[in-house]
């Protein structure tokens, strides 16, 4: 979400000339201004139908993935329930962050056969080090390795899982390229391929053995991973085997397969002949330089691994599917951007007509739009009622989402539903008693994507509620039908409630924040967006200016 901050002033342009001459004149100008500063640039293809990748020769092949995944040791672990039926899949939940990185790790070092790894973020971080470094120990046990990255989450063309390219098992792509690496050129870039440049791979996955995959809202960094980093998500994975995980590797590979999925040599910076050593010089300094904590770190995972391989590990039984946009989507013109309904939407939908009782729905970035709202406004008339948890103005780090929220909030309150926003923790707050300024350096943000229907039915995946996700990001969930893991789902989002602020509305109609810290004697009461400042209100007013397609 970073990206609609980032790209605010391109927004408003793009939207004030929208369909008429100035536009062309102004893309023509800039063309001008940007040929000299091009000169000499490094550049890398936008498609691999660029002549520069005649001689590109894949390293991971459809003959590595012809292999029985039921056969190997993940899935004979739970080979019973797994044989239950034809399209019976496993899901448990993985609610905080250590347990997702450590379940990943375990997971590295169990898989047999391949690994596929499709992420929009990579932070080149202590913790994704670490994890690269599960990935790359596989793949000299001879594991196959696909890492698919979307560019703009990289940040770098040196990041070292670019670097993992030069090993013989592991191959590396990025995502919708942007042509000139120069940073000081990325934006009048974005600006003259902004129908593209603008829609972002979202998706998140994590494949291991073609039978295990895991999926929700984390990316690869330490924020996701750690509640101790600066800037902590809070997020839902859950781990899947079975059945859907065919479907998510089929996703996969249509990414992987796709012109605008460029392979990391053809950058020119990310291989050296140095570059994978140097990493494994690094990789070997921390064994070495932390050697106790190294050691606590393999018997966590080696303990997870164990609780795996004995059946430990909490699964509900269900069946699914796993939904993913085409990776198409992002060349799609503007026009046909807006008016885009994949299966992910049109699932969204189904479901929603399907519900007679509830739906609980944990959501970082929620921007019904007109059409939802009122869908959801007949829902609740209709009996079907809805507790949403969503960001409050002082845990979001996308205050142009939460200027778009507040145009809903009022509406669905006064339908009936239960709204709640994601409280920032005590210990990052600071200032004056009743007006606290969240410390830009250090705050906790609500990134979950889950709900559920009607104690039945689940939804957790990268998708927002929001319209960056349906028309311009590639995003994919998972459905999955189970009353014991509904139950669990809906537990953890209660237990969100919590720690939010409850939302409701005064005698005036104007907005009114109630909740209790650890140690209040009783809830404390605001009637402005609890937490923050006259600062930061203002520029959350400013923000509201951005249209709301762009968001």
């Amino acid at each position: 979400m970073n990206l609609t901050c980032k790209i605010i002033f391109i927004c408003i342009i793009l939207y004030r000339y929208k369909d008429i001459k100035e536009l062309a004149i102004i893309k023509k100008v800039s063309w001008c201004i940007l040929c000299l500063p091009l000169i000499g640039c490094t550049t890398v293809p936008t498609s691999t139908n660029d002549k520069r990748l005649d001689g590109y020769s894949a390293k991971v092949t459809r003959n590595d993935f012809k292999y029985d995944p039921y056969k190997t040791p993940i899935a004979q672990c739970y080979a019973t329930e797994l044989a239950a039926g034809d399209d019976i899949s496993g899901a448990t939940l993985i609610e905080d962050g250590l347990s997702a990185f450590v379940i990943r790790s375990a997971f590295a070092r169990m898989a047999t056969k391949t690994i596929d790894l499709q992420t929009y973020i990579y932070s080149n971080d202590f913790s994704s080090k670490v994890l690269i470094g599960e990935l790359k120990n596989a793949a000299d046990r001879g594991v196959k390795v696909r890492i698919l990255l979307d560019d703009y989450g990289t940040k770098s063309d040196i990041v070292d899982v670019m670097l993992l390219n030069q090993h013989p098992n592991i191959e590396v792509k990025v995502f919708n390229t942007v042509k000139t690496r120069s940073k000081l050129l990325y934006y009048p870039q974005f600006l003259m391929d902004f129908n593209r440049l603008n829609s972002r791979m979202h998706n998140k996955l994590f494949i291991v053995d073609n039978v295990a995959y895991i999926t929700g809202g984390r990316n690869v960094g330490s924020n996701y991973f750690y509640p101790e980093t600066a800037s902590n998500f809070s997020d839902t994975d859950v781990l899947f085997i079975g059945e859907m995980t065919k479907h998510a590797t089929k996703s996969f590979d249509e990414y992987w397969n796709h012109h605008l999925s460029i392979p990391a040599s053809a950058f020119p910076r990310a291989k050296t002949n140095r570059g994978l050593k140097k990493l494994e010089r690094e990789f070997a300094k921390i064994t070495e330089k932390s050697a106790g904590e190294v050691d606590r770190y393999n018997s966590i995972i080696a303990m997870a691994q164990r609780e795996y391989q004995t059946k430990n590990f909490d699964f509900s039984w269900g069946r699914g599917k796993f939904l993913a946009d085409p990776p198409s989507k992002v060349e799609m013109t503007m026009d046909e951007k807006e008016a885009y309904r994949g299966d992910i939407v049109k699932a969204l939908q189904h479901l929603w007509d399907k519900t007679d009782n509830s739906v609980y729905m944990s959501a970082a970035y929620f921007v019904p739009g007109q059409g939802g709202l009122e869908h959801m406004l007949h829902e609740e008339k209709s009996g079907v009622h809805m507790t949403i948890v969503t960001n409050s103005l002082a845990s979001t780090n996308a205050p142009t989402v939460y200027a778009k929220w507040e145009k809903y909030r009022k509406q669905l309150i006064e339908s009936g539903a239960d709204v709640y926003e994601f409280m920032v923790s005590a210990e990052n707050l600071r200032g004056k008693e009743h007006d606290r300024e969240r410390k830009q350096s250090s705050f906790s943000v609500l990134h979950s994507k889950t709900m559920v229907f009607d104690d039945n039915i689940s939804w957790i995946g990268s998708f927002n509620l929001d319209p960056r996700s349906a028309y311009y990001n590639t995003e994919n969930v998972a459905i999955f039908e189970s009353q014991d893991f509904a139950t669990k789902l809906r537990a953890m989002i209660m237990k969100d409630t919590q720690t939010s602020w409850r939302v409701t509305l005064d005698e005036d109609g104007d907005p009114i924040w109630t909740g209790s810290r650890p140690g209040d004697k009783k809830p404390r009461v605001h009637k402005h967006a609890p937490d923050t400042s006259i600062f930061r209100r203002v520029w959350k007013s400013i923000c509201s200016l951005v249209p709301e397609k762009f968001v």
